[in-house]
């Protein structure tokens, strides 16, 4: 009998995500000691501090660095800071920082290092975003409803397809190595202009609406801030070609969801795949529900089988940067919100 092969996945970091100090710190770094972990411990988690020499404890007075290990429960992570100020790092669950946006800049909070967990959990999610594109190209969503057969020929496939990326960070990085047996044509839009390797181009935010026309399969990964929130819009959609699809597997406040509802049902543009929605969950009843060029999963793009153990990679490498005066890997710029 064939033993089965575990998931290898790995972290994977944007050049601009690279470890180091947040900006605001100038230098100055939390001074170690015990760790706590909140608001609930989970015995993957507590043996990552172990294996890094670091000493669990209840959360006290002598607490210096903590685990915050839910989003959900964002709202408590203020009161626990506030009555803490001695905890000088926080290590946050997920990728995306922005359940914690008015934490990570409050006043009282501005001598904390943050750290996320962004580039552990882009390899599954990438993975994710290419079940996505093949899965709209080929008509999947319609496939799925259907209760006849259709024989009529529809579908396309992605190779040598125009790509275009929003987002330059973990997630974008991988999809871009995945993509590459397929020969597409890739275009990387991000904050700056600086070249992101195996993609044919890199354009600023500026020039979003200038490379959509030519774009078949738009992916957006990027981070959700106050200036991206619907960066997607009418305006956008409109520019896109009717044979274009879109993929989001960010956050879903990046695509304003009325727009897009009505660019599915105009069919101004072929279809949609979205693994993140606004409002999250979706409600029933909602016209996405029955787009037949939609295709929705629940925020599924990575689950606790996929994650835990890159998490737990993630914490130990802080909590031995945390100790030993090395370098932190996913830190947080309060000021940029990611």
């Amino acid at each position: 009998m064939t033993e089965s092969c575990a998931p290898q996945h790995r972290a994977v970091l944007a050049p601009d995500l690279a470890p180091g100090l947040a900006p605001d710190l100038h230098g100055r770094r939390p001074e170690p000691g015990p760790i706590s972990v909140l608001p609930r411990s989970e015995d993957a988690f507590a043996a990552a501090v172990e294996a890094a020499g670091g000493t669990l404890v209840p959360l006290s007075t002598g607490t210096r660095g903590l685990i915050w290990l839910s989003s959900e429960r964002a709202g408590e992570l203020n009161g626990v800071l506030a009555a803490n100020p001695q905890i000088g790092w926080v290590q946050l669950p997920w990728a995306g920082v922005d359940a914690f946006t008015s934490i990570l800049d409050a006043p009282a909070n501005r001598h904390v290092l943050w750290t996320s967990a962004k580039g552990a959990y882009a390899q599954p999610v990438a993975e994710h975003a290419l079940a996505l594109i093949l899965a709209t190209l080929r008509v999947l969503p319609r496939r799925a409803r259907a209760t006849s057969w259709d024989d009529v020929p529809a579908g396309r496939s992605l190779y040598g397809r125009r790509v275009v990326i929003v987002g330059a960070g973990g997630i974008a990085l991988e999809l871009l190595r995945l993509l590459e047996p397929f020969g597409v044509h890739t275009t990387i839009v991000r904050r700056s202009a600086q070249p992101v390797r195996r993609a044919d181009r890199t354009v600023t935010a500026a020039a979003l609406v200038e490379v959509l026309p030519d774009a078949e399969v738009l992916v957006i990964a990027a981070a959700l801030t106050g200036e991206t929130r619907h960066l997607i819009g009418a305006d956008e959609l409109a520019v896109l070609g009717a044979d274009a699809v879109v993929v989001n597997i960010a956050r879903g406040g990046l695509i304003d969801t009325d727009a897009l509802v009505a660019a599915l049902a105009a069919g101004t543009i072929a279809g949609a795949a979205l693994d993140v929605t606004d409002p999250e969950p979706l409600p029933d009843g909602h016209p996405l529900w029955t787009e037949p060029r939609c295709l929705i999963t629940p925020h599924m793009a990575d689950t606790p089988e996929m994650t835990t153990a890159l998490l737990a990679e993630r914490i130990r490498v802080n909590v031995r940067a945390f100790l030993e005066n090395s370098r932190f890997v996913g830190v947080v710029d309060p000021r940029a919100g990611y």
